[in-house]
């Protein structure tokens, strides 16, 4: 699902509300989402899961085209953890045709 794809979800569900409303829901959801997690702050949305950073750490890599030896820097990764809720339903609903 894309982003115009949920905003016109929740537009169709809550007919009371403008498009240009829901929109700026969603833009200023995700847009703090973002900021919490540049701020290193975890992210809990109970039944779905967890958002946090993780931290890796410098490496020596490799070029897979010369295989020449390259230092790739420490950075930190967003990872996410699926919910007890959303395994669930995930694992107990049947498969949709697309």
């Amino acid at each position: 699902m894309t982003r115009s794809e949920l905003v016109a979800e929740i537009a169709a569900a809550n007919p009371h509300l403008l498009l240009k409303d829901v929109e700026l829901i969603v833009h200023t959801i995700f847009d703090e989402l973002t900021s919490a997690l540049a701020r290193g702050d975890r992210i809990e949305l109970r039944g779905f899961g967890a958002f946090t950073v993780k931290k890796r750490e410098a490496r020596a890599g490799r070029n897979p085209r010369t295989g020449e030896s390259v230092s790739v820097d420490e950075k930190f990764v967003p990872f996410f953890k699926a919910g007890k809720e959303l395994r669930e339903r995930v694992n107990g609903a049947t498969p949709q045709d697309e």
